[in-house]
């Protein structure tokens, strides 16, 4: 089974990046199942119902969040609802949405997916390494293929996570940082890994926010409202290449692309 992962789609330009090259993708590498972050899709900050839709029609199976899951509150309701649309698994007992999913695929093949955060320099989260094993257990009961998001800011925390899941999901896919990391590879029982997924959105940014108000930021401290540029867009991704049967990966391999 050969599985894409879209590193976090930030705004418009990365929507649209999405839309023109996934079906190019799709079909160069025979893709039989779609994962993205989405949780900066909506101006940057967030996800709403519309934009989840939309990116459901461009031909992403699931999507998966992150601590910005909840910067558009309008997107709660859906999110009770949607179980196609996951936010981390690992937030307290109580608060809405899904944290995992189960989706079937023609043929009788079916994929789990689970969105994990990370809690070094996170916030105050459930510990992701108890219950991302309990959850990848039960998928495993339905199926081989697993993967998880583990969306943080260490990069310590996600090789972790990697090692500790290895053997037992087909995939650790480290998000959040919006910058790739070139040390993609398969772990010693099989598990591919990688540390950050990257960003889908504008090159021309620092991490996907107009670059000036950035620095400004950083050299004023003042508040900034932040906004994404506009002009081309980089996409980046994996394609992981798994076993049906065992649901251990065979290959990792990055993608870097631009639009237009």
């Amino acid at each position: 089974m050969k599985v894409l992962f879209i590193g976090d789609i930030v705004g418009k330009i990365g929507r649209n990046a999405v839309k023109a090259l996934l079906p190019k993708i799709a079909e160069r590498y025979k893709i039989d199942f779609t994962v993205a972050n989405g949780e900066n899709a909506a101006g940057g900050f967030g996800i709403t119902e519309e934009v989840a839709k939309e990116l459901f029609s461009f031909g992403v199976h699931i999507i998966t969040t992150g601590n910005h899951v909840w910067d558009k509150k309008e997107v709660i309701p859906y999110l009770q609802k949607e179980d196609r649309l996951l936010r981390p698994l690992n937030y307290p007992e109580g608060v809405p949405g899904y944290g995992s999913a189960l989706m079937g695929l023609p043929g009788g093949r079916s994929v789990g997916v689970v969105n994990l955060s990370g809690r070094v320099y996170m916030g105050l989260m459930d510990c992701p390494f108890r219950l991302g094993l309990g959850e990848v257990e039960k998928l495993r009961e339905k199926t081989p293929v697993i993967i998880v998001d583990m969306h943080a800011e260490a990069t310590s925390e996600k090789v972790a996570m990697g090692y500790y899941l290895d053997g037992k999901a087909s995939a650790v896919i480290g998000t959040h940082t919006h910058v790739m990391t070139a040390d993609e590879r398969i772990l010693p029982k099989g598990t591919a890994y990688i540390s950050d997924a990257g960003m889908t959105g504008p090159v021309d940014s620092i991490i996907g926010v107009n670059k000036d108000q950035v620095i400004d930021k950083f050299l004023y401290q003042m508040p900034v409202r932040f906004e994404i540029p506009s002009g081309t867009a980089m996409f980046c991704g994996l394609v992981v290449d798994v076993d049906d049967e065992t649901g251990t990966s065979k290959s990792i391999a990055r993608l870097q692309l631009t639009y237009p």
